[in-house]
């Protein structure tokens, strides 16, 4: 029996450095199979997909334009004219791009000039673009030389997201050591609980990786990086929560193999009920009309999978080998104290046992107060520059052309329509924001036009603008006309994230509030639960709001922020209700509902923080990444889940449970 004990413990651990040394190479592939292009995240029904689709009649390939922009500030040289004449004879050479435009002098003024080169559909944006930048590198003294525009805007974003497979996961792995040591101060069980995440990342990197390459779902640099940091967080969350118990059991048990059993069964229902939650909560994700959301569904619910399993087999198996030296030099002896019920913890289960009342209602009116600044949320889009929190070449580009050039130059607005409405589509289309439209080509008896927006393709005016085009060209009867291009992919993807808000919200709490359910077997419980998360995630986007406007002087936030932060908050942060509630409803079983609120605040206390300060600093890593989009999330989600931590679960739920008493579990046969 002895040799049976530490042979099973051994081949697991053995399978998982199998899985780690396969599958973590995979965690710096996945880049490899990532799309940023936001074009391909709409769905089919969408209008700018449409035009997209109809588009290849016109022409054999999708090309993506980069715009180079030249600027002199005293005015161009006619040295300055050749040396761009010759060099855009050299990008014609170059792999992946197609023919140049003639060098066209700025309209406004004599003091810059551009050329905009199709990077076609065989090539790579990011190469493409690097080779061109490399083409103007030897340029005149005095001349600035920038290239531009949606293939530029693709390449910097690539650029930017580089960073995910090797500094983000340097932070988050350092962040987490860091914080394993102060809770246990033991050097060896943060290294098994670190290689517990590793080997979960090595497993959720390869199965996203081949279902990725097989086009089974959709990758961006986005959803890269929220699985790093979930599976670093979860992992380590579930870790805290098997640890803790193993050392209480430590304490009662003499055989270690013996006290993890005990310490397995005793947690794997709440672990496995949080990460079921988190999983269907992701999943509902799939409801989205955009690729990029349904995509990060499968992504976050794999990198949940893995973090579960590896946390319920090779953690254990770890732990059970190395009994109490796991602690050490702090080992848990056979029969000495529980810490987690004395100390600070202790206090504050008193102290909400004692005024119950008086802690919710001001710990609500606290939470009403945050919420309350809601409404200063600015999340109806940004320009695609304004992702970029470090200065990039295609945004700097994009500012010299608009000061010499009609904004939209080089990203055109596309409308098609019937050719026999073509003068009065056309006419339509001159709407205000469109600087010129003109006549692109006919074909199979449509026709294309081509116009140029006053403001920048990526900017918050020229959507308006697009607006009125559509409006203005969808009234001209008989001509079918749709309106596509990069500005009206901007516009279909806000539309289409405020419509997944209405969808997707509702939904996850639901679910939530059905998986609630199930684990607490009661209906009132949860339904608090659910208020308290929620009010929590109001809370947290008001204060939000104030940062971003006042503190960070963000532009404003992508529509889908509200909604990302929304299904991570409310699925993660249900989280500590679970380990809490579960434990409490263990305890009344035996003392009692107001006294089993209180021994389980006090002995999951400590370890429940933890987790909230773990799961808060790994989430905290994404904003290493300058992207708006992460680092939105990354204060939303670390800011939602302290408060979730400190506060809903440390105040407001253990104090409506205590007021309510017994009648928390109705129906259940412990409300009677």
């Amino acid at each position: 029996m002895r040799t049976v004990r530490w042979i099973v413990p051994a081949l697991i651990i053995i399978g998982w450095l199998a899985v780690g040394g396969f599958g973590g190479p995979y965690a710096g592939k996945l880049s490899d199979v990532a799309e940023n292009d936001m074009a391909s995240f709409l769905p089919e029904s969408a209008e700018a997909t449409e035009v997209a689709e109809l588009q290849r009649r016109f022409t054999d390939s999708q090309a993506i334009p980069a715009v180079v922009v030249a600027e002199r500030r005293s005015g161009l040289t006619q040295a300055d004219r050749a040396y761009l004449a010759e060099r855009r004879g050299a990008v014609a050479g170059l792999p992946g791009t197609g023919q140049p435009s003639p060098v066209l002098p700025s309209p406004r003024d004599d003091k810059a000039a551009q050329v905009v080169v199709p990077i076609t559909q065989s090539g790579e944006p990011g190469t493409s673009v690097e080779w061109i930048r490399e083409a103007f590198a030897d340029r005149p003294e005095g001349l600035g030389v920038y290239v531009t525009g949606p293939a530029a805007q693709i390449a910097d974003l690539s650029e930017a997201f580089s960073g995910i497979d090797g500094l983000l996961l340097l932070v988050a792995g350092a962040v987490v050591a860091l914080i394993l040591v102060v809770v246990y101060r033991s050097p060896l069980l943060p290294l098994v609980v670190l290689l517990s995440a590793v080997f979960a990342l090595g497993l959720a990197s390869l199965v996203v990786y081949l279902l990725a390459d097989a086009g089974t779902l959709a990758l961006n640099g986005q959803s890269q990086g929220i699985l790093f940091i979930l599976v670093f967080g979860a992992a380590t969350d579930y870790a805290l929560l098997l640890v803790s118990r193993f050392r209480e059991e430590l304490r009662e048990t003499a055989a270690p193999f013996e006290a993890m059993r005990r310490s397995w069964r005793a947690t794997i229902e709440p672990i496995a009920a949080s990460a079921g939650t988190v999983i269907l909560g992701v999943l509902c994700l799939l409801f989205s009309d955009l690729n990029s959301n349904q995509g990060l569904g499968p992504v976050a619910a794999i990198g949940i999978g893995a973090a579960l399993l590896a946390s319920i087999t090779f953690l254990p198996a770890a732990l059970a080998l190395l009994g109490r030296a796991a602690f050490w030099p702090f080992r848990p002896a056979l029969g000495s104290p529980h810490p987690e019920s004395r100390g600070s913890w202790g206090r504050v289960a008193g102290f909400v046992d004692r005024r119950p009342r008086a802690i919710w209602i001001v710990t609500a009116l606290v939470l009403l107060a945050g919420a309350a600044f809601v409404p200063q949320l600015k999340a109806s889009g940004t320009a695609q520059s304004d992702v970029f929190l470090t200065p990039v070449e295609s945004v700097t580009g994009q500012e010299v052309l608009s000061r010499h050039f009609p904004g939209g130059t080089g990203s055109p607005t596309v409308v098609i329509a019937d050719a026999e409405a073509t003068d009065a589509v056309l006419s339509a289309t001159r709407v205000p924001g469109v600087a010129s439209a003109e006549v692109a080509g006919t074909r199979g008896g449509m026709v294309l036009i081509e116009a140029v927006l006053t403001d920048p393709a990526d900017s918050e005016p020229a959507v308006a603008t697009v607006e009125r085009v559509r409006d203005s060209v969808h009234a001209v009867e008989g001509a079918n006309a749709r309106v596509g291009g990069d500005t009206a992919v901007m516009l279909d993807t806000q539309r289409t994230s405020q419509r997944d808000r209405t969808v997707i919200i509702p939904l996850v709490l639901v679910v939530v509030l059905a998986v609630l359910a199930l684990l607490l077997r009661a209906l009132l419980a949860p339904l608090l639960l659910v208020a308290t998360v929620v009010l929590s995630f109001a809370a947290t986007m008001g204060v939000s709001a104030l940062v971003f406007n006042h503190v960070l002087g963000f532009p404003g936030a992508d529509p889908a922020v509200p909604l990302f932060g929304f299904v991570f908050l409310v699925a993660l942060g249900i989280d500590y209700n679970i380990f809490l509630m579960t434990r409490v409803r263990e305890e009344t079983l035996r003392q009692g509902t107001r006294e089993g609120t209180r021994r389980a605040l006090a002995l999951t206390g400590g370890v429940i923080t933890s987790a909230g300060v773990v799961l808060a600093a790994t989430f905290s890593a994404l904003a290493v990444l300058p992207i708006l989009f992460l680092a939105q999330i990354a204060f939303i989600v670390a800011f939602g889940v302290l408060l979730d931590t400190l506060v809903v679960r440390s105040l407001l739920v253990p104090a409506l449970t205590v007021d309510i008493g017994k009648r928390v579990w109705w129906p259940s046969r412990l409300a009677r």
